[in-house]
């Protein structure tokens, strides 16, 4: 019996979505293990890790502090709770900055062999932001060729990765105010590859024992991945697939077809979905689909695979991070193509109760039982057409009775990258700091991150989200999150009507949605490089500005090295789901409060989305003070029972 259910009666809804619950209720139905299942599974978790402090760095453990006192204190080699914790969350942050840092630099190998002539369908396509980003790290590009440019660029953002440069290239875009701070801190970031292994050097027995050394540290090592990995996976996808403009596509899995070839790309990195989609358009490949009795080939995303084709190519979205084991269920899926990051091991399990083909395609990232196609970028077309063949092959052993695609989808708008942005406002974001200086926008908050199965799926993302709105604050949301306001409908036009009367106004003058979709988990460096032209063009430090950060659902270790960079640049942070940091309370105090007289920002920790709005509501008010702009109190959120009530958990 399926551990969601007892007797088999559903435990409560485990997502706010209707096309999620059905498939849910169908995988218990037939018996299929989900996420929640081996949640369920899996309780009561360990109370030592989920207060970070049990150790298993060394052979002479593993180790765990008593939080109450009546057992050991200290691990055998005499760390306290203090250090444990310290290194525990250290190394989280070099986990997960390595993890953007390396999408960032798959990107930056294939934009160098592209350059050299040397990769299949692979190009230069937006060669105005590669001429102004080879200009602005100091690359001369007059009366020189596009590919003479991209060499040159290449081998600088090579050198980011080790030290040789003596920090990154994008922390010139930083406010000088910033770069104070940081140099006065010594967490200015040098290499991307530096930060990260020395993070593992400081986190081994016998390193570094002072806890707040530690956490400087990983503030530092953040600090490569947000304006370093990340921004650099960012600004060469830009360049190579096209820098994302406004466009509408749609969201659920009411995207799949019952009588096309479903394809869906999961995963992180664009330079496999890129050739996937040009591949599925290829006529003899559908042909070969109509051959099967299929009309076509129809590609969707999954993860930030699908939103990086979303905000270049308006390629339909299936679902965020929890829906990839349900659309399986759907029984309408030939293949699921994967490349890393964010991907369950148990989707080749779930797929084998079916008839769809999950296809591995990354050498970092094998799945036993899935068909591995190795991608070589030097034949990304011809391997891209193999693999859309592969699943049109496929679609003859589908058996239509056991297709369910339980929804209509729900149109949303994406493909606000900064350069978007700045466009709508006339190329200058002077437009955008007179709408709050005027209190008509009062603020922005970044509200990023994933779904967690501790949580009902993307509740906390909505919710946070509608009342941030209806307060005239501006709502910029990427991976996951962007998914889950989709799907709820707050990412059109139209859902200005569910603002507050100042952002209503602007939105509905710039014909734009009250939240606005940037793009991929790695593109909130884009969300960083807005920030830090606002803060440029009022002549302040980041930390003055009326911003916020929230991660209401996160899970992942690239989340907290996100969480830390952003903190770590001025912006305060809510997050949703408690960090594993609770069993020290200095590193607690010095996260949630001692951050914000060094970085002039901090972390907080609220689950209930209603009391986060109003944190972050007061967070925003007291930034507008501190600028002398005017206060506007804010409201009391209405009690938590009642607000349950209103959204149906």
């Amino acid at each position: 019996m399926s551990a969601t259910y007892d007797n088999g009666r559903p435990l409560g809804r485990l997502t706010i979505h209707d096309d999620a619950q059905q498939m849910i209720d169908r995988a218990h139905e037939e018996g299929i293990e989900t996420v929640w299942d081996r949640l369920r599974a899996q309780e009561p978790q360990c109370g030592y890790c989920q207060l970070g402090l049990s150790c298993r760095n060394c052979a002479m453990g593993p180790c765990r502090i008593d939080p109450f006192g009546e057992g050991p204190r200290k691990g055998v080699c005499g760390a306290d709770g203090d250090v444990i914790v310290a290194r525990n969350l250290g190394r989280t942050i070099a986990a997960g900055s390595s993890s953007h840092s390396d999408h960032g630099r798959d990107i930056l190998e294939v934009f160098s062999a592209a350059a050299h002539g040397e990769a299949s369908g692979y190009r230069v396509t937006d060669e105005a932001k590669l001429r102004r980003i080879a200009g602005e790290i100091g690359i001369n590009t007059e009366g020189r060729s596009t590919s003479e440019v991209a060499v040159d660029l290449a081998n600088e953002l090579m050198a980011n990765y080790g030290s040789a440069k003596g920090s990154l290239s994008f922390v010139e875009r930083v406010p000088a105010l910033r770069r104070e701070k940081w140099t006065g801190l010594g967490i200015t970031p040098r290499g991307v590859d530096r930060e990260n292994v020395e993070m593992m050097h400081r986190t081994h027995m016998g390193v570094d024992n002072d806890y707040v050394n530690l956490l400087l540290h990983a503030l530092r090592t953040s600090l490569s991945d947000g304006w370093g990995g990340s921004m650099i996976a960012t600004e060469l996808s830009d360049i190579m697939f096209g820098t994302p403009t406004p466009v509408v596509s749609e969201v659920n899995l009411g995207v799949l077809s019952t009588d096309q070839v479903n394809i869906a790309m999961h995963g992180h990195n664009p330079l496999l979905s890129d050739v996937i989609v040009a591949a599925a358009e290829d006529p003899e490949l559908v042909a070969l689909a109509r051959s099967f009795g299929a009309t076509g080939i129809n590609i969707v995303g999954l993860c930030c695979t699908g939103n990086e084709m979303l905000m270049r190519k308006g390629v339909h979205m299936a679902g965020n991070h929890l829906m990839q084991e349900l659309v399986l269920v759907t029984g309408a899926l030939e293949a699921m193509v994967v490349d890393y990051q964010c991907i369950m091991p148990s989707v080749v399990d779930v797929a084998k109760c079916y008839h769809t083909k999950i296809i591995s395609t990354s050498d970092k990232a094998k799945f036993p039982g899935a068909t591995h196609v190795s991608f070589d970028p030097h034949h990304g077309a011809q391997i891209a057409r193999d693999i859309v063949r592969m699943a049109v092959e496929a679609y003859p052993n589908r058996n239509h009775e056991r297709v369910r695609i339980p929804v209509a989808p729900v149109q949303m708008m994406g493909g606000f990258s900064v350069e978007a942005i700045l466009g709508a406002l006339g190329g200058t974001p002077q437009p955008l700091i007179d709408a709050i200086v005027a209190g008509t926008i009062r603020g922005a908050v970044a509200v990023v991150g994933c779904n967690n199965p501790k949580l009902p799926q993307d509740l906390e993302h909505i919710e946070l989200t509608r009342k941030l709105i209806e307060n005239d604050i501006l709502v910029l949301v990427t991976g996951c999150a962007a998914v889950a306001n989709g799907k709820a409908g707050q990412m059109m036009p139209s859902s200005a009507a569910l603002a507050g009367p100042g952002l209503r106004s602007v939105c509905e003058s710039l014909g734009i949605p009250p939240v606005l979709h940037m793009g991929s988990c790695v593109d909130n460096s884009r969300i960083m490089q807005l920030a830090a032209a606002l803060a440029n063009a009022i002549g302040v430090d980041i930390d003055s500005l009326p911003l916020a950060g929230a991660a209401p659902e996160w899970y992942s270790e690239k989340a907290v090295a996100i969480g830390a960079y952003v903190v770590a640049s001025g912006i305060t942070t809510v997050l949703g789901v408690q960090p594993p940091i609770f069993g020290s309370q200095n590193v607690v105090n010095l996260l949630a409060g001692g951050l914000d007289g060094v970085v002039g920002a901090k972390f907080a920790v609220e689950p209930d989305p209603y009391k986060a709005a109003l944190l972050i509501r007061r967070h925003i008010e007291a930034k507008r003070q501190g600028l002398g702009l005017p206060f506007i109190a804010a409201d009391e959120i209405r009690d938590n029972e009642s607000m349950a009530q209103t959204v149906g958990v």
